[in-house]
């Protein structure tokens, strides 16, 4: 897709701030992910939506060794990623028709609590080109972050607790696009495999759609191969839920669907290049007759600073 020039010109602005801010200071590891839903054609109904970049893969004993962070003010550190994939996928549905989306977020992190506590703090933003549409003048998503994460067990058991907060660029106040979400993610890294779970809950979803539920896990497989310490790769596969109360705002046919992928990346000198087959059980006349929730393969470059 052409991004239109004000899309381009809010978003080039977004991303310079944002990798400003995280270059000049930098990071420790933010768990940001892609959001974003259906969206709407026309007024309240959705057309179709997350990361995520469904969600990318969990940290493994494969991964190379932790970059060096900027520090940042009370003893914290930043955090700067900046993404380019060939599609925005929300929890299985495309947010941008299938075409580009360019992703860059940062995340400050406080010192954890104590040497024996590992309980850390954070804030950060995330952000996407959206298209909705010609008629739709939706051009961004922009996600603002708080939460709090734990580390057990010499860091092989993780907790994050955290807050969401949805804006939509340049979206009519009478849709409703805003909202709130509020999740909880346990992790658990086996050497051989990671497992991680999630649940997530909005009161008001997306268009006004009313209550939302998200569940979702996934496994994480290092490959033990390598041939420099520079390199590294993983396979993975994500499965989740969603559930909407008022799905027809949300452009679903269902009150639920199920979303799912499987996905390699391999990690070459710091940058991280993922292959992903995503898919929903969405046919086209329950996804707001659209192919935003069929079948695609998705490729993402990434990098964090």
């Amino acid at each position: 897709m052409l991004l239109n020039k004000n899309a381009m010109l809010a978003f080039g602005l977004f991303t310079f701030c944002t990798i400003g801010i995280a270059v000049a200071q930098t990071p420790p590891t933010a768990e940001i992910r892609g959001q974003g839903q259906i969206q709407g054609q026309g007024q309240e109904q959705a057309q179709a939506p997350q990361p995520t970049p469904g969600q990318g893969p969990a940290a493994t004993t494969q991964a190379p060794p932790e970059k060096e962070t900027w520090k940042a003010p009370f003893g914290g550190s930043w955090t700067a990623t900046f993404a380019f994939a060939t599609d925005y996928s929300y929890r299985g549905i495309s947010q941008t028709q299938r075409q580009i989306a360019v992703q860059p977020a940062f995340t400050y992190e406080t010192p954890t609590v104590s040497e024996n506590v590992a309980l850390s703090a954070y804030v950060g933003a995330w952000g996407s080109n959206v298209y909705f549409g010609n008629t739709n003048p939706t051009i961004a998503e922009v996600d603002l972050i708080a939460g709090l994460r734990l580390k057990a067990l010499e860091g092989k058991l993780t907790g994050d607790l955290g807050y969401i907060r949805y804006n939509y660029l340049g979206a009519p106040s009478n849709l409703f696009y805003d909202f709130n979400e509020f999740g909880l993610v346990l992790g658990y890294d086996f050497g051989v495999a990671a497992i991680q779970g999630a649940v997530r809950y909005s009161p008001n979803f997306y268009a006004n759609s009313g209550i939302a539920w998200y569940k979702w896990g996934q496994v994480t497989v290092p490959i033990p191969y390598t041939f420099n310490e520079n390199f590294a790769f993983k396979l993975y596969g994500a499965i989740g839920n969603q559930y909407v109360e008022r799905f027809t705002n949300y452009g679903i046919g269902n009150d639920n669907y199920w979303d799912w992928q499987i996905g390699f990346t391999a990690t070459v000198y710091g940058v991280d290049l993922t292959i992903a087959y995503i898919d929903t059980n969405l046919d086209v006349p329950n996804c707001a007759a659209t192919m935003n929730c069929d079948a695609r393969a998705v490729f993402t470059i990434s990098k964090t600073f």
